[in-house]
């Protein structure tokens, strides 16, 4: 059931409609090196047969998964014949691109400089993390995106009423709402859909003349498939960032939503829950410092119980820190802090914070004139310097005006007030 043309190709429209990039290739017939990025199952090998019949150029496919330097070699000698011989142009498909190593990836780059071949690649990672750049300046990217539930349906209807390539001459009967049912559980993936269509007709019961695929035969042919979810890939980055900024943005039902989908997507419950971890430290805070316990717990509970069990907890700690207060104030002061120590060097600590456990230690001075928190009023050192002596005074904690923070920006205020009392008294003149 591949597509043939592009009357025939199904979904892409925003590529394939009129006057878009690669219609216009399709028509004139002339071609650039190019890279399809997508998910499986959108057309990127398609895309790439019916761009080299449409120059009518040989049509070389490789795969990076089998395929080395040498395979590319051989094809780059294949196109120079072709070429000199009946003037021939040749179309190079590397799909998995992203699997060749910069070396490989270089290796067919002077070919597509001096038009040897045209080079298509198609890949379901990000170029920009995947691919060297003089391959990217050298072709163009273009984005595929998931197939819609009603463009699979098309292609399974397509494919139940084609006589000479689907299964048309079978009569096999599928109702509409098992369909639409194959079609959602493709999940954007036109291959897929094929497959359990194919498995499906396999297991087709006999009926008047025809064959039935029944509603039990769909949901065992279904059974177990879980949606895209590449635990290496750029839609693993993208599903756990969008999980953090649900939570970050006070939904929980984002939250909750994301969380589902890397779960049902096959990630690792332990990743998720140290993540959360991260989310309590990065944007709750001291707002609720409960949050950092919550979500250890959930993480204590998934190592000790397992699934279902410690799923659950994870959901409870990602909606209890999406509902929580938020705060930054001790990951943008921890930043601050960690670029200060870089920029100023190995400073040396004042004598009076420094350790003094041996009588040479106490000679050199290390401890004099520390002041004992706990002997001074309210437990407090009023005035006294915890910072280098080189460095100026610095201030990286900012408490924001929620949660718990509230109380502390009122302490940390009125002990920096008994500060400058305290600093304003020792440097009045006598």
């Amino acid at each position: 059931m591949r597509p043939r043309n592009a009357v025939e190709f199904i979904g892409q429209a925003h590529l394939l409609g009129p006057g878009k990039p690669l219609n216009r290739a399709l028509e004139s017939g002339h071609l650039h090196s190019m890279i399809f990025w997508g998910p499986p199952g959108t057309g990127k090998t398609t895309l790439a047969r019916m761009l080299a019949d449409a120059c009518r150029a040989d049509y070389i496919a490789l795969s990076a998964v089998m395929a080395g330097v040498k395979d590319v070699r051989a094809a780059v000698e294949q196109a120079k014949k072709r070429r000199t011989e009946a003037d021939v142009g040749t179309v190079l498909f590397l799909d998995e691109v992203h699997r060749f190593n910069k070396s490989q990836q270089d290796a067919f780059l002077p070919f597509v400089e001096d038009g040897t071949l045209t080079f298509i690649g198609a890949t379901t990672e990000n170029p920009s993390f995947e691919l060297n750049n003089a391959l990217l300046s050298r072709a163009r990217t273009y984005i595929l995106r998931p197939l819609e539930a009603a463009d699979i349906r098309r292609i399974i209807d397509a494919a139940l009423t084609d006589s000479e390539r689907g299964l048309g001459a079978r009569h096999i009967e599928l109702a509409d709402t098992l369909r639409d049912r194959l079609a959602g559980a493709a999940d954007g993936d036109a291959r897929r859909a094929l497959n359990f269509l194919e498995l499906g007709a396999d297991l087709a019961a006999p009926m008047d003349g025809g064959e039935v695929i029944s509603e039990a035969t769909v949901g065992e042919v279904i059974s177990g498939g879980v949606r895209r979810f590449d635990k290496h890939g750029e839609l693993f980055y993208d599903q756990i960032s969008a999980l953090h900024k649900s939570v970050r943005g006070s939904s929980p039902d984002g939250a909750l939503y994301w969380l589902a989908r890397m779960l049902d997507g096959g990630c690792d419950p332990l990743y998720i829950a140290r993540r959360v971890v991260r989310m309590a430290s990065e944007d709750i805070g001291n707002a609720d410092p409960r949050g950092l316990a919550v979500a250890l717990d959930a993480w204590d509970v998934q190592e000790r119980l397992g699934s279902p069990e410690g799923e659950l907890a994870i959901a409870q700690a990602v909606v209890y820190l999406a509902c929580a207060p938020k705060s930054n104030a001790v990951y943008t002061a921890f930043g601050e802090a960690m670029a200060d120590a870089r920029q100023y060097g190995s400073l040396e600590v004042p004598l009076p914070l420094r350790n003094a456990p041996t009588k040479l230690m106490k000679g050199l001075g290390y401890g004099r004139e520390y002041r004992y928190a706990h002997d001074e009023p309210d437990a407090y050192a009023a005035g006294e310097n915890y910072l280098p002596e080189a460095m100026p005074p610095k201030t990286y904690y900012h408490p924001v005006a929620r949660g718990l923070e509230i109380k502390i920006a009122e302490k940390l205020a009125e002990l920096r007030a008994r500060d400058e009392v305290a600093r304003k008294q020792t440097t009045k003149p006598k």
